[in-house]
């Protein structure tokens, strides 16, 4: 959809439009209501939103979407403050993506379930700036269409967002804090990791893999720095403040955003949380030795565009 007008369709209001020919008025097409779409910088609506970018992803998406909704399910049935969102971006796909995202939007209604279509395949940080930019959360999360980590992880994120806040803000110390002060207003990140399976995954792992991922902290740690010791995992959460800043500025697409994201994060001094979430390898990867020089010219393209100030960075 285009960036200026925005809209999620809704199947479970498909209606018959007619034209009319000779004969009178005859059924043309079928058509999907369509949904106005919101912005990060309008109040959160939802207390979390979850952003899945899929490319390809027909066979793995049904089941980790399943998983997804059973949790967010069973919850919001014990808490009714608990309300949710999945955002399906699909990133262009070829196959059957969309017919199986669409197929959960008519399953749980738009209200819960919303698909962004991309139309051409962007990369995957295009297709999570997309998704952080028109969702609704207090609390937004990215997450894998794989299903690799366990959604219930997500607990351990949003209790240290939480802790970070009560610790920094006070926030909801009803002694001192400001009483209209909520979570999505206080910048925080916290990033899944993987890092306490590396000695685990390098014994699993196909060479090129561990090759690839020790080549890359070494140029994380020249381009972002030191910090974050498993900037790739597909598992973060972000307040809504943090996201406003974050995927506003946010500029490289594919591989090496999440290095960006650390970069943005520093630069606006935004805590950022690293957390052990449970983990595992699923076939499918769309990561080869093709990936490396994309990897680096990517890294030298975010070197060169903030170093020589020619990527601004608007608060």
């Amino acid at each position: 959809h285009a960036e200026a007008h925005p809209i999620f369709e809704d199947p479970n209001s498909l209606k018959q439009l007619y034209t009319l020919d000779m004969d009178g008025y005859l059924p043309c097409r079928k058509h999907f209501f369509q949904v106005p779409c919101p912005y990060i910088y309008e109040p959160a609506e939802k207390y979390m939103s979850l952003i899945i970018p899929a490319f390809n992803e027909e066979h793995r998406l049904p089941g980790a979407l399943d998983e997804t909704m059973n949790y967010l399910q069973q919850r919001a049935a014990k808490d009714q403050s608990f309300t949710y969102e999945v955002v399906i971006v699909d990133d262009g796909s070829a196959d059957g993506t969309k017919r199986v995202a669409f197929d959960f939007v008519r399953k749980y209604t738009v209200d819960n379930v919303r698909v962004i279509l991309l139309g051409r395949n962007h990369g995957k940080g295009e297709a999570i700036r997309k998704g952080m930019l028109h969702s609704r959360g207090e609390l937004l999360l990215m997450l894998d269409a794989d299903g690799a980590t366990k959604v219930d992880d997500l607990e351990k994120l949003e209790n240290q967002i939480h802790a970070v806040a009560r610790k920094e803000h006070n926030f909801g110390d009803s002694a001192t804090s400001d009483s209209s002060l909520r979570i999505s207003d206080i910048p925080i990140v916290a990033f899944g990791s993987r890092a306490h399976l590396e000695k685990k995954a390098l014994a699993t792992r196909k060479w090129y893999r561990n090759f690839l991922m020790k080549g890359f902290h070494i140029v994380v740690l020249l381009a972002a720095g030191r910090g974050i010791r498993d900037t790739q995992c597909g598992f973060k959460m972000f307040t809504r403040a943090a996201a406003r800043k974050l995927f506003t500025n946010i500029r490289l697409k594919r591989w090496c955003f999440d290095v960006e994201l650390v970069y943005l994060c520093k630069w606006f001094r935004i805590p950022i949380i690293e957390i052990s979430v449970n983990w595992s390898e699923i076939p499918g990867s769309k990561v080869n030795l093709l990936s490396i020089p994309n990897m680096l010219w990517e890294m030298a393209l975010m070197s060169l565009g903030y170093r020589a100030g020619i990527w601004k960075i608007c608060n």
